[in-house]
């Protein structure tokens, strides 16, 4: 069962054993409803970006990869993640069909029921292809991560269909 969202947000140990220890990961407390996060997702003020290291006089980073053998596209990479951490790839080959069915499918995939996904945390994974979690080291932070993830390792069309979740 569930604890009541007003239990859960306002006592630490309820919101890190409903998101770690129960498994319900971030999505979970999307999906009860929460109004405003609870004090585990918020950095410390000192720990906080500031507008001093944000870059507003660029644009992000857009990497021409339409030639993946051509030195300066790793060297633009590099680059991008240093000074940006983030970065957009273009004219890299994948048809937009298959990025729209990647979207599609992560859709379907947390849409889940949480003992459906379950299945695919690192703690009871049926395959070593599919990995379900979020990812923070709870032990390790002062403040928890805002990020659930979804990884598919893809050898083949039969290992696929046989591992991987029906959603995807």
């Amino acid at each position: 069962m569930i604890a009541p969202l007003s239990k859960i947000h306002s006592n630490s140990e309820e919101v890190f054993d409903f998101v770690v220890n129960k498994g319900y990961e971030v999505k979970g407390l999307c999906d009860i409803g929460i109004k405003a996060l609870p004090k585990q997702y918020i950095q410390p003020l000192e720990e906080r970006i500031t507008t001093s290291i944000v870059r507003t006089d660029d644009s992000i980073p857009i990497i021409e990869a339409s030639n993946w053998d051509d030195p300066k596209v790793g060297y633009q990479i590099r680059e991008a993640a240093q000074n940006w951490g983030l970065y957009q790839v273009i004219n890299h080959g994948v048809p937009i069909e298959v990025l729209d069915n990647i979207k599609e499918s992560t859709h379907r995939f947390f849409n889940l029921p949480t003992n459906e996904k379950k299945k695919y945390t690192k703690e009871n994974s049926i395959s070593s292809n599919v990995r379900y979690g979020t990812s923070f080291t709870p032990e390790a932070e002062r403040t928890l991560g805002w990020r659930d993830y979804h990884s598919l390792v893809y050898i083949s069309d039969d290992e696929a269909t046989s591992f991987w979740p029906s959603s995807c």
